[in-house]
């Protein structure tokens, strides 16, 4: 179970549960704020003694080694005994804290404050909100006269206050002063000497009306520093008080491109509210377009619209309207390009909602909605060992094209995509797809399309070791998301970067490790449980034995769903090998996805290293179609290198070189 450590307030260690581990005396919660400060940076022993006492007492040395050892046993209770630590490790001569980078609270705000520095103002908002939330008091809160941490809760203490003025400034872009005003008041009443602050406060004041109250602001503001600092405001304050006494045209809140954008949605939202009557059908269907633009803002918007998605569909069922439904269901086209779903439930309700609306239309009509469905069934059932997905993509398919609509080719050809994993080595014929969909895409403005095809190229042509070709594609993706606000598209960007570090000759493996973890803490949020848990694992897993490396041995590692395969190695690891042959012989055949050719090269070296000949032959047959790939790249995640190693090891292994 992985632990997470709060330092944003009193210092606290939660376990996998999210229960309090308690961490015994005050000494013990220093050594271990101590080594946070480090950032995963050895910790000489004498620096602790040093840090722990003004006058050490003879046997200092000795009690920060009882501390070290308590804390081990509270963070690692499952360990066995001798077993070396995996969290708080001895190295050289002293201590170091080898916590995951989002496993810290303070290390995560400060990767999402600088994160929002590059986002549009309300995803900006949504993610400093966020973050200023783990706040629980100042940080490092006991240790605030301690000389070792006065550094940092200065620096944590100042990034706190910027981001509390940056998510002011996105409100007043976004067209929120009234609501920026009260947290900014509190603000300059607890910070005064802060200019900028006093800026952003008069400006919020000035925006919602009350030009007497913002010159009152800026006067205050002028008296406090002249008084007490013996300094004059800055050129912004003057700056600011000249153009409020001259109504300039710069501070109307519409006068920027995002506070114009939140008032025309405001005045359209409450058109639409007063003009179309409630309760009716066109409302549903209304949502529906809603939730598509909300599946593509971000993590929190992606799980949102999938929650009111099959409310919409429920609701439009309950009617009655077969027509309407339809629409309900198949309007809905937001791409997807990972092949495992993130809820199997709600998937499976909106394939059956989809399979009755089928029945319930009227036989020969509605080819354009059939289709919809069709295609919203070989999204939904990916994954799944049935031949309704692939009949149903290829019945999508052939509609799409007779009726030349280049949207519903662009969403059946989706699901064409989703049903390509019914076997290895089809890398190939997914590259075609994307082509076609970059092509259709750019000549009808489908751009989220256009993403999805270059995404998914961008993962055939790694399968085909083709870097440059990926590289491009990374490239474009990035380019279109970057124009139209598609934060979710970096998502895969990033840990295609990680992959490519992990194939390129000679590049350290630490360095590939690091991107690796930078690439899984951008799914902190993103929203897509199916992707998210366990990846980071057996993507470092695959790292290692690329670089042939030992298999790490961390009973905490959460592996999620690829955990039957990663556990024959790492019983290996232990030396457990009769327990790793017997883990081999309940491990499932791999899911038909994305990570199919990579799992089952993971089940063959653990059948090589135990000699389960029956799970090497099948291992072999599965993966010879494959022959000319990289195993697992087409992912766009990880890499176990060329298809064709394994099948070598395989084939000598079985007493039949290739």
């Amino acid at each position: 179970m992985r632990v997470a450590f709060g330092v944003l307030g009193p210092v606290v260690a939660w376990d996998g549960s999210g229960d309090v581990i308690a961490l015994k005396g005050p000494r013990h919660r220093a050594v271990l704020a101590r080594l946070v400060v480090a950032r995963r940076r050895v910790v000489p022993v004498s620096r602790l003694v040093d840090d722990l006492w003004v006058d050490p007492p003879p046997g200092a040395v000795g009690a920060v080694r009882t501390f070290v050892a308590a804390l081990r046993r509270a963070l690692e209770p499952r360990r066995p005994p001798r077993a070396p630590a995996r969290l708080l490790v001895t190295e050289g001569p002293g201590y170091a804290l080898r916590a995951e980078p989002d496993a810290v609270d303070a290390w995560r705000f400060e990767r999402a404050v600088t994160a929002a520095a590059t986002l549009p103002p309300r995803h900006a908002l949504t993610r400093l909100e966020e973050a200023l939330g783990w706040w629980r008091g100042p940080a490092y809160a006991e240790f605030t006269e301690e000389p070792w941490a006065r550094a940092e809760r200065s620096r944590l203490g100042e990034l706190r206050l910027h981001a509390v003025e940056r998510g002011a400034a996105a409100r007043l872009a976004l067209g929120l002063a009234a609501e920026a005003v009260p947290d900014l008041d509190a603000h300059v009443a607890e910070h005064p000497w802060r200019e900028d602050a006093w800026r952003l406060l008069a400006l919020a004041l000035y925006r919602t009306g009350r030009q007497g109250d913002a010159l009152a602001v800026l006067r205050r503001a002028r008296a406090l520093l002249v008084e007490q600092l013996g300094v004059d405001p800055g050129p912004a304050l003057r700056r600011l008080e000249s153009d409020i006494l001259d109504h300039a045209r710069h501070l109307d809140p519409a006068s920027g491109p995002d506070g114009t954008a939140e008032r025309v949605w405001a005045q359209a939202a409450a058109a639409y509210d007063r003009t179309v009557t409630p309760g009716a059908r066109v409302r549903l269907e209304s949502a529906v377009d809603l939730l598509r633009g909300l599946a593509v803002t971000g993590g929190r918007g992606l799980q949102e619209a999938r929650r009111h998605r099959v409310a919409a569909i429920t609701a439009a069922e309950e009617l009655g309207d077969p027509e309407l439904t339809a629409r309900v269901i198949g309007a809905y086209d937001v791409p997807a390009i990972w092949a495992r779903v993130d809820d199997p439930e709600q998937a499976a309700r909106v394939v059956a909602a989809a399979e009755r609306t089928l029945d319930a239309l009227p036989p020969g009509a509605h080819q354009a909605l059939r289709a919809r469905l069709l295609a919203t069934i070989a999204l939904e059932s990916r994954g799944a060992r049935s031949a309704r997905g692939p009949q149903a993509a290829r019945r999508a398919e052939e509609t799409a094209r007779g009726l030349e609509d280049p949207g519903l080719l662009a969403f059946a050809l989706n699901g064409v995509f989703m049903q390509t994993f019914h076997r290895a080595g089809l890398a190939p014929r997914r590259d075609a797809i994307g082509a076609e969909l970059v092509a259709l895409s750019a000549r009808n403005g489908l751009t989220t399309y256009e993403v999805l095809g270059h995404l998914i190229r961008l993962q055939a042509r790694s399968a085909l070791a083709d870097f440059s070709g990926a590289d491009g594609h990374a490239a474009a993706a990035d380019r279109l998301a970057e124009r139209h606000e598609l934060p979710l598209v970096g998502v895969f960007t990033r840990w295609y970067r990680a992959l490519r570090l992990a194939e390129a000759e000679r590049a350290p493996m630490a360095d590939a490790e690091a991107a690796y973890r930078d690439a899984a803490a951008r799914l902190d949020g993103a929203g897509m449980p199916g992707l998210e848990r366990g990846v980071l694992p057996l993507a470092l897993l695959c790292l290692r034995l690329r670089y042939a490396q030992p298999v790490q041995d961390d009973e905490r590692t959460d592996w999620g769903p690829y955990e039957p395969w990663a556990r024959p190695l790492v019983l290996l690891a232990r030396d457990r090998r009769g327990e790793a042959a017997a883990a081999l012989r309940t491990t499932p055949d791999p899911p038909r996805d994305l990570l199919f050719e990579a799992l089952w090269c993971l089940a063959a070296r653990a059948a090589i290293a135990v000699g389960d000949r029956e799970t090497m032959r099948r291992a072999r047959t599965e993966l010879t179609p494959a022959a000319t790939e990289l195993a697992g790249a087409g992912s766009g995640l990880l890499t176990l290198g060329p298809v064709s190693e394994h099948l070598d090891d395989l084939a000598t292994a079985l007493g039949h070189p290739r």
